[in-house]
């Protein structure tokens, strides 16, 4: 529910009675105080509020219906039964599922009003005593009868996300300026800083990082506090979902050498992010074809690939946690809250998708993450550059991990490192709109001209194991080419 004042309740109903005529979301009356009528009102008003994208619905008594002058009212809430019972106590029981409403008293000309405020509905249509309302222009109609409007409601519903919630209202154009960075904003999007608040919130507005009510005050939405909050923990949704970085002593968890939360936003703190996980990754000195090299233990695009799929990608919905980055020796871990989208072993070829649309969208524009979802393209790539082991990726219920490996050589790869290497090899040849061969295996692991018979042996692995298939099975041996195994029954279908 909103935050005003009784000074800005007044102002936002004195705005409503310039109006020419009644809205969707909000409604006048004198007297009636009917419980039946209120609850069908708080069932089409919050429906239709949520339609036309507004925060709450309103229902003021108090106001002639036709002049829309304020003409006061008998009305009392507080006071009002039905039976015994109290009449906001009856309401709550009789709406499914449950909204947030508020009555308040205030006083307008000499005259009393009292205003009901109801927040928008949220992922279901609200009903009143099992029958779903609308407001249709000026009239209240149960929604049954009007089925565009039910399809309308349901598709703004099922739309609704974490990002465009609100994480502080009620605030002055300068209590926005005040907590949020809106330089690195100006700046990510190579924007010159505009002259004045009113043209910064302006700018901010039209990305859906603030917004501003009919009381004339803003408010921040979760977007705005996720990117560009100067400290994170200033917003109560907000909050746990700061990164944290841990680095352990050894392969455990055992004993913890250092640990880190991120608290700016996500956009302000990225480039920083980046910098200190890449600082506290240790150098691996790797014997090549003729020298020694010192390499970094990961290779700095994959890392910063990992992490912007970390954070746009997680599920905000989960209460409580927020993005890991765990540092142990010989691996990283990174993980982000709720399942992914997309199942694991698709990762890699699958067109993205993702439940943070306007987060995704505002990062790409930043240049923080890839625009044709290419991360995980770019990570198997750099990976097989360096001759890591390839990344591990795993899902739950609650999170999504993938976890990065510092250099081993091949003789010190496990049978299932070997065959991941070989499937992910293969799916990343098939993007590129070319073939896995032994030739190419032996590449990918570094092995000399004269081995074909050891990545022969690797093939077959990942064959047997169902990972890999071959393109052609008719082909010549020496012509033999790979396809991960979701491909195969693609290119039989070619062949037809």
């Amino acid at each position: 529910m909103s935050p005003w004042s009784p000074e800005q309740l007044v102002g936002v109903v004195e705005r409503l009675l310039e109006q020419s005529r009644e809205s969707e979301w909000f409604e006048f009356k004198h007297n009636n105080a009917d419980p039946q009528d209120i609850g069908e009102y708080i069932s089409a008003l919050a429906n239709s509020a949520a339609l036309v994208g507004q925060p709450s619905g309103l229902l003021i008594w108090g106001v002639d219906d036709e002049t829309h002058e304020a003409i006061g009212t008998t009305f009392d809430p507080a006071e009002a039964r039905v039976g015994r019972e109290e009449l906001e106590n009856w309401l709550t029981h009789q709406l499914t599922p449950q909204v947030g409403f508020r009555f308040h008293d205030l006083e307008i000309a000499g005259k009393r009003l009292v205003l009901l405020e109801i927040a928008a509905a949220d992922s279901h249509p609200v009903h009143f005593r099992s029958t779903e309302f609308i407001r249709v222009g000026s009239y209240k109609k149960k929604l049954k009868d009007h089925p565009e409007k039910a399809r309308e409601l349901w598709n703004v519903l099922g739309h609704v996300t974490f990002e465009v919630g609100l994480a502080m209202q009620g605030l002055a154009a300068q209590g926005v300026l005040e907590l949020l960075d809106y330089p690195s904003y100006f700046s990510l999007l190579k924007m010159p800083l505009p002259d004045g608040p009113s043209l910064i919130l302006a700018k901010l507005q039209g990305d859906g990082l603030v917004s501003r009510d009919i009381s004339g005050t803003y408010s921040i939405t979760n977007l705005g506090a996720l990117l560009f909050a100067k400290r994170l923990c200033d917003f109560p949704e907000s909050a746990r979902k700061a990164t944290r970085v841990i680095q352990y002593d050894g392969r455990g968890k055992m004993n913890t050498l250092r640990e880190r939360a991120f608290e700016r936003g996500y956009a302000s703190d990225f480039e920083t992010l980046i910098e200190y996980v890449n600082g506290l990754l240790p150098s691996n000195e790797v014997l090549g074809r003729a020298l020694r090299q010192t390499v970094p233990m990961l290779p700095e695009i994959a890392v910063r690939e990992v992490i912007a799929n970390m954070l746009i990608h997680q599920d905000f919905s989960v209460r409580g946690a927020g993005p890991m980055i765990e540092i142990f020796e010989g691996r990283v871990e990174f993980t982000n809250p709720g399942a992914s989208l997309v199942q694991t072993d698709r990762f890699l070829d699958h067109a993205p998708r993702s439940r943070n649309e306007k987060l995704a969208s505002l990062m790409r524009r930043m240049g923080v993450c890839e625009e044709r979802g290419s991360g995980v393209d770019k990570i198997v790539f750099e990976t097989e550059i360096y001759q890591l082991p390839p990344p591990f990726f795993e899902v739950s219920e609650a999170f999504t991990r993938v976890t990065l490996y510092g250099h081993r050589p091949l003789t010190r790869m496990d049978k299932s490192d070997r065959i991941r290497a070989c499937y992910l090899h293969a799916c990343l040849r098939y993007v590129m709109q070319e073939s896995m061969t032994n030739a190419t295996v032996r590449e990918r692991f570094d092995l000399p001209k004269g081995s074909s018979s050891q990545a022969t042996r690797l093939i077959n692995e990942a064959i047997d194991a169902g990972a890999i298939g071959p393109r052609d099975p008719s082909a010549a041996k020496r012509q033999m080419s790979y396809v991960p195994h979701w491909a195969m029954s693609l290119e039989d279908e070619a062949a037809l």
